[in-house]
């Protein structure tokens, strides 16, 4: 996960600060491909229009297929499971902290993924930088 944001309701707020933190940390080439479900959120003209100024490439699931969207679905359902449903939140700000915990550090640098060769995230991106720089 490159960029993600954290909120009491989902708006187009959520998904432009998430994008805005995702290009910063990567500042993808024109033509990246965006893929998202068809959320009010995702297809509002304010986010719509911030992937054109990015030169972003919309991709959006069919119309009620959650399957098009299966790994975000999958990804969302395992923090669900694994951490947010697991306690009672005191405050935003706790859930905040235990999210970043839970994305920056385990899932991005500890948690192995058979999709990519049982490495972590930042393992398989930094084979791929380096095989590119190659």
């Amino acid at each position: 996960m490159v960029g993600w944001s954290v909120d009491t309701a989902i708006s187009t707020e959520l998904p432009l600060r998430a994008l805005a933190i995702a290009k910063l940390h990567r500042r993808p080439p024109k033509g990246l491909l965006h893929h998202s479900d068809r959320g009010c959120q995702y297809t509002s003209y304010a986010y719509q229009s911030a992937l054109a100024e990015s030169g972003i490439e919309v991709s959006m699931s069919r119309k009620g297929d959650c399957w098009d969207n299966a790994v975000a679905e999958s990804f969302f359902s395992t923090r669900k499971t694994e951490l947010i449903r697991r306690r009672t939140w005191a405050s935003n700000a706790e859930l905040r902290a235990a999210l970043f915990d839970y994305i920056e550090v385990f899932e991005s640098r500890e948690r192995l993924h058979s999709v990519i060769g049982y490495l972590s995230p930042a393992s398989a991106e930094a084979n791929h930088n380096a095989a590119c720089a190659a």
